[in-house]
């Protein structure tokens, strides 16, 4: 099984991508963030036609996420739990019967970026770290195959960016940022990219601006993190980098996993 994430950053611009993206890759689960548009403006259609069902948690303008899926959920869940008066939408959880019966939950993630960090928004995106180690540590209790996609908004080491010394003021690389996902990871979640490889220059997003492309000055900020039970079926991971070179990109890039969910 194939199970991706992608901050496509506007559903309704990248439509083309999207679907030839889907036709290309055939991945059986896709969490999107940043789908900028409300439930009823997704293009459902044009994904359906391609024969996946569709779950959104949309909101007008910006922010939104979606699962997209060859098999319909039996679960589906809109909202990190922890706090009522949070109206962004950032977060969808969907849960898949395996062929033996066994249980996969895959949640999409759109973390908050937290910039400026002077402003409200840091302190929001700390207490929204907060909110969601308290909810992995809930489903990790369940010991079914988790899967944490998204785009995290976390440089979480120097090696994962083009040049430290230009993010170290920032809201995704300082050290309470970076401590908060470690101390994600220490429940006992994996890293999909980094338990396949330690390689450097190895991101999923280029700014539009100053040449980040052409350049490679990247960092890498969208993660698959793993449960136990999904670690020991994931058989390969990896970051679909050529799309970011297709007309009208989004400025991340797709990152996959394949997983053995057999016997």
């Amino acid at each position: 099984m194939k199970i991706a994430t992608w901050n496509i950053n506007g559903v309704k611009a990248r439509i083309d991508n999207l679907t030839q993206w889907l036709k290309d890759s055939d991945p059986d689960i896709v969490c999107l963030q940043e789908i900028k548009t409300v439930d009823e403006g997704f293009p459902r259609l044009e994904i359906e036609a391609l024969g996946y069902h569709v779950e959104t948690h949309g909101q007008k303008g910006f922010n939104g996420v979606a699962i997209l899926s060859k098999s319909s959920p039996f679960e589906v869940n809109r909202g990190l739990p922890g706090d009522p008066l949070d109206e962004q939408a950032r977060f969808l959880e969907a849960a898949f019967t395996l062929s033996d019966s066994r249980i996969l939950r895959v949640c999409c993630i759109y973390l908050p970026n937290g910039n400026p960090v002077e402003t409200e928004k840091y302190p929001y995106k700390l207490a929204w770290m907060e909110r969601l180690q308290t909810f992995a540590t809930e489903r990790l209790a369940y010991e079914e195959m988790l899967i944490l996609a998204g785009d995290y908004n976390v440089i979480p080491e120097p090696h994962d960016c083009f040049d430290p010394k230009v993010w170290e003021n920032d809201a995704l690389f300082l050290p309470q940022t970076r401590a908060a996902f470690r101390r994600l990871e220490n429940l006992g979640l994996t890293d999909a990219v980094r338990a396949t490889t330690d390689a450097t220059q190895f991101y999923s997003f280029w700014d539009y601006q100053a040449g980040a492309w052409p350049k490679n000055n990247g960092i890498r900020i969208d993660h698959l993190l793993l449960s136990p039970e999904a670690a020991d079926r994931m058989t390969s991971a990896a970051i679909e980098k050529h799309v970011r070179a297709w007309e009208k990109p989004s400025d991340h890039v797709p990152v996959i996993a394949y997983f053995n969910f057999a016997g």
